[in-house]
């Protein structure tokens, strides 16, 4: 489905109930199958949370994760600790180009019993479960926090834990801390101190209902929204001020995009800033690097260069997203320039219109480009790609007064 993207409207004003988190949400039902006495709430609508929930709940051998990244990993190592139970885990073409060897051999350290069934260090996978009694591992930490996540869920349901050292520089530390900070909440004792991480063994937790806080990552569309519009009040549900989610960084970052906001019991209030300048953009998003692609696509619309540092975990991600956004952006008319952590746009008065953006089966590739229709008519290629994190995406930008029409190109 290609969708054509246009609008007269720049004063932007709506309400817009955004699902669960994603993130939270499938690092939940891991849990949730580990404890079932947790009961969950306002989960994710997503395509990569059914998944995840399909396969906790099913008794196939074969499991197939689709474009699934998170589920990979996670189910990874959840399906290492599930004694006699053998099974093997693929997904799409991309996914069996995305590696696990990390994760693997982290899992092999402890005692899992793990092949790999096409090319080495990449799905698919199969994984007969164990007892797991070792507790001592080490793991690079500069790729994925996914990976140290994936061991940190299962820890509590080990026979003696986990002590997990990580070797060097430590990556998107703020979801690490939302896995503890998850684990804490059901009085499973954790430490992160310096680069060394402890989970205690705790095979009970009290029974519990866990609220999923919105997803941020979605959020940062209406940022971006905001931040290209004339004026705007958008009103986003249900948003914490103290959030787990690293991407609520959002929130510092785009005020220097001229977006101000303020919470009201649990929704978040974007306006646009009065009389805002735009300047040019230098952040490093190592924390942070899903809202990468929403910010230079941001910074095109405003006019403004971006430099933005920490990125090398985007290469691995449903596409390469830093050579998509050279591809797509320079189609746009944009002058940009990647390495294998970084990206520099240069400012630009003018931007293409009518452009067919690729989306590389990438949902954050059409989200986020999909805020410069307020500037020029866009076409989102294979747009349904956004059920993977958002399936209401296309209703709420109609919901703010967007023309959305489905066209054949």
């Amino acid at each position: 489905m290609n969708l054509l993207l246009q609008t007269s409207v720049t004063d932007l004003q709506a309400h817009i109930a955004v699902t669960g988190s994603k993130s939270e949400t499938n690092r939940l039902l891991l849990l949730q199958a580990l404890f079932p006495n947790i009961t969950l709430a306002n989960t994710s609508n997503s395509d990569d949370s059914e998944v995840m929930q399909m396969a906790l709940t099913g008794s196939e051998e074969l499991i197939d994760i689709h474009h699934a990244g998170t589920a990979m990993r996670f189910l990874t190592a959840y399906f290492a600790v599930q004694q006699n139970r053998v099974v093997t885990l693929t997904g799409s073409s991309r996914m069996q180009e995305r590696p696990v060897k990390i994760l693997v051999e982290a899992l092999e350290q402890l005692g899992a019993q793990i092949t790999y069934l096409k090319e080495v260090g990449y799905p698919p996978i199969q994984i007969k479960g164990q007892k797991i009694s070792n507790s001592k591992v080490t793991m690079a930490a500069n790729v994925s926090s996914q990976y140290i996540s994936a061991l940190l869920l299962v820890a509590a349901k080990l026979e003696n834990g986990i002590e997990l050292t990580l070797e060097g520089e430590i990556t998107s530390v703020p979801y690490i801390k939302m896995t503890l900070a998850l684990l804490t909440d059901l009085g499973i004792e954790t430490s992160f101190i310096g680069n060394k991480i402890a989970v205690k063994p705790q095979h009970q937790v009290v029974s519990k209902i866990m609220t999923v806080e919105s997803d941020w990552s979605s959020a940062s569309y209406f940022f971006s929204l905001v931040a290209l519009s004339k004026t705007a009040s958008i009103t986003l549900t249900s948003y914490k001020e103290n959030s787990l989610q690293g991407d609520s960084a959002l929130v510092a970052l785009y005020k220097e995009m001229g977006v101000d906001s303020r919470f009201e019991n649990n929704t978040l209030i974007l306006t646009k800033q009065k009389d805002f300048q735009p300047k040019e953009i230098n952040f490093d998003l190592n924390n942070t690097p899903d809202i990468a692609q929403t910010i230079v696509v941001t910074c095109l619309g405003l006019g403004v260069g971006c430099h933005l540092t920490g990125l090398h975990t985007l290469k691995i991600k449903e596409t390469d997203r830093l050579e998509a956004l050279r591809i797509e952006l320079t189609k746009l008319g944009a002058n940009i320039a990647v390495t294998n952590d970084s990206l520099t746009l240069e400012p630009s008065a003018t931007i293409t219109s009518n452009v067919k953006i690729a989306t590389y089966n990438d949902h954050r590739m059409a989200m986020a480009f999909a805020p410069l229709a307020l500037k020029v008519p866009i076409i989102i290629a294979d747009a349904n790609v956004v059920s993977k994190s958002y399936p209401d995406f296309w209703d709420d930008m109609e919901k703010l007064g967007f023309k959305v029409s489905e066209i054949i190109s």
